[in-house]
């Protein structure tokens, strides 16, 4: 049994794995929100997924999309868009799917973090002394039920791939679903379009999460294995932060954690929440 009960969560698509991580007529067992799920890949390629227990059950339903494979427990909703991924000049690459023990929303919450670019990321996304979080807007979005920050600039080494010295880098984020995010830097090589940098998130459990990652680039010069080590070396040094969080769940209460300028997005991510009704890994407010 699924042991969530948010009908916001239930009722959207969840990631499972990469497309290419299955061969045609293999499967693997994995598991979402507490649930242990079997994904079978068709002779004709087609997916299927089922509860593990049970081959025979009614299967879930499920979708490819964004170079990744998608279920949902519920009724879901049409899956959010990301029209740059199929502009046909970009490079779409499915980094990798890493396990992390750490809560979806502590991840997520993690990614709109610009402050940790200078101390974690050091000589890649950020360098002391230009630690500030310079002002920007957040909103949310009850059209397009999202969450999205603009205005975002930081100073960064080495900000891509394709970067050739530091440049301050103009950011946007997006949170269109509670466990995914979706962000746009400015690209090097056009300064009229972004690189993007998306972030899915699996929760397994109320604490373990298998993050997946694509990228949707602008880059003819490097192949996909340096482009997976640029985005793997990065997230390597977010992992252990995640997985010493304390507590691993979100506290949505505003008063459990002191907020200070810069964490405007975290605050508008943990008031999205509350107002959808999230109590799966997080720690609800007791107003």
């Amino acid at each position: 049994m699924f042991n969530c009960v948010d009908q916001a969560l239930l009722d959207l698509w969840h990631p499972l794995c990469a497309t290419d991580a299955l061969p045609l007529g293999a499967s693997m067992e994995t598991r979402l929100l507490g649930q242990r799920l079997g994904i079978l890949r068709a002779a004709g390629g087609d997916f299927r997924v089922f509860r593990a227990e049970d081959k025979s059950a009614t299967t879930l339903p499920v979708q490819s999309a964004y170079g990744f494979v998608w279920t949902s427990p519920g009724r879901p909703k049409p899956i959010f868009p990301i029209p740059e991924y199929h502009e046909p000049d970009r490079r779409n690459v499915a980094v990798a799917s890493v396990g992390v023990n750490v809560s979806a929303p502590r991840a997520i919450e993690n990614f709109l973090d610009m402050g940790h670019f200078p101390y974690v990321h050091a000589g890649i996304l950020g360098a002391e002394p230009r630690t500030e979080v310079k002002e920007y807007d957040v909103e949310i979005s009850v059209d397009r039920d999202e969450i999205l920050a603009t205005r975002c600039r930081f100073f960064q080494p080495m900000a891509s791939t394709v970067s050739t010295s530091g440049a301050d880098v103009d950011y946007i984020y997006r949170v269109p679903h509670p466990f995914c995010s979706v962000l746009y830097k400015s690209s090097p090589l056009d300064e009229r379009r972004m690189d993007v940098i998306c972030l899915f998130l699996q929760a397994m459990d109320h604490e373990r999460i298998r993050a997946h990652m694509l990228l949707s680039i602008l880059d003819d010069e490097h192949d996909d294995t340096f482009i997976r080590r640029f985005q793997l070396l990065i997230f390597g040094q977010d992992k252990p932060i995640l997985e010493n969080q304390v507590p691993k769940r979100l506290p949505l209460d505003p008063r459990a954690e002191t907020p200070i300028r810069a964490d405007k997005s975290a605050i508008a991510y943990r008031r999205w929440l509350s107002q959808k009704g999230v109590t799966y890994g997080v720690i609800p407010s007791s107003a």
